[in-house]
């Protein structure tokens, strides 16, 4: 399936949605926006798509929130026009957290303001060695803490780093982001779009409940109260999945000396 200016390819159970708008630097247009909403809302609902690749063309990731585009800067700056244009873009998020599946992120050029928040709402992020990234929202005369960079950034790094991130709208390099462990690998340009697919493929391998279920896991836990609430989340998720036929299949593979063949079940 393809439709501009987001495009998307199935590669078997790997879904790669890439931002297709170059010339504008992949800017969060409205069209953008609704793609990338029905896209991330829609794996929800989709359990034959078992790891998401999010990725751009052009020079840059994204530019951030697309200021030409008549729909995001409504005639009339009521509270209610506003308000819908923020949590329309907002959605783009709250589902990339929601979705089941792991999104791995690929990153190059700039990634600013919306763009930077869709690198911190992926579970893993690569980039190349020219990326920039920043919160851009104070730059324009709003507050940096927009589209989740106040929840996102404290938890990824730390809230001393992301204070100055956010209350300056300074850039971070890719060097420095993978010394604070904001970023997995940085790697050539040209050899991107290859260790996304790396770390896809080995999640792929996983047990597919196994995946999702460490996903889910994770995303609690990063609000629980404290430790016996996190546990008690894993072992109810252990105890569901040691009763699984992909359980029983990872012993024997293990056993025999060979790659598992996982069937979700």
């Amino acid at each position: 399936m393809s439709s501009k200016p987001v495009s998307f390819e199935r590669q078997d159970a790997l879904l790669t949605v890439t931002l297709n708008s170059p010339d504008n630097g992949n800017a969060l247009s409205t069209t953008m926006v609704h793609g990338l909403v029905e896209c991330f809302e829609g794996l929800a609902y989709d359990d034959s798509v078992r790891v998401v690749i999010l990725r751009a063309e052009g020079k840059h990731f994204c530019s951030g929130l697309d200021l030409k585009d008549p729909s995001m800067s409504p005639a009339q700056r009521t509270p209610a026009g506003l308000w819908a244009i923020q949590t329309s873009i907002a959605r783009i998020y709250l589902a990339m957290r929601r979705c089941p599946q792991p999104i791995v992120t690929a990153l190059h050029g700039a990634a600013c303001g919306g763009g930077f928040s869709l690198a911190l709402a992926a579970d893993l992020r690569v980039a190349s060695t020219d990326l920039r990234m920043n919160a851009a929202y104070l730059n324009i005369g709003l507050t940096g803490c927009d589209m989740g960079s106040s929840y996102f950034l404290p938890r990824l790094v730390n809230a001393s780093i992301a204070s100055q991130l956010l209350l300056t709208g300074e850039f971070i390099q890719a060097q420095r982001a993978f010394d604070l462990g904001l970023l997995a690998r940085v790697v050539a340009a040209e050899d991107l779009d290859q260790a996304a697919q790396e770390y896809a493929q080995t999640m792929l391998r996983a047990a597919p409940m196994g995946l999702r279920l460490t996903k889910e896991a994770l995303n609690y836990a990063l609000d629980t109260p404290g430790l016996e609430a996190a546990m008690a989340m894993e072992n109810r998720h252990q105890s569901l999945l040691a009763l699984s036929d992909d359980a029983r299949e990872a012993i024997h593979a293990f056993r025999e000396k060979r790659v598992p063949n996982f069937t979700g079940n």
